[in-house]
């Protein structure tokens, strides 16, 4: 099961980096929603 998820890990390296990169993008953009509504 570990060779498995390894295995999975090493093939799907540029998707997850692509993941976390949404991700953050996701994060940035929520606390910018929130902070918005006080700078207007």
């Amino acid at each position: 099961m570990i060779s498995q998820i390894k295995r999975t890990v090493e093939n799907a390296q540029s998707t997850l980096l692509q993941d976390a990169v949404g991700a953050a993008a996701l994060v940035v953009m929520f606390v910018a929603a929130l902070y918005a509504p006080s700078l207007l």
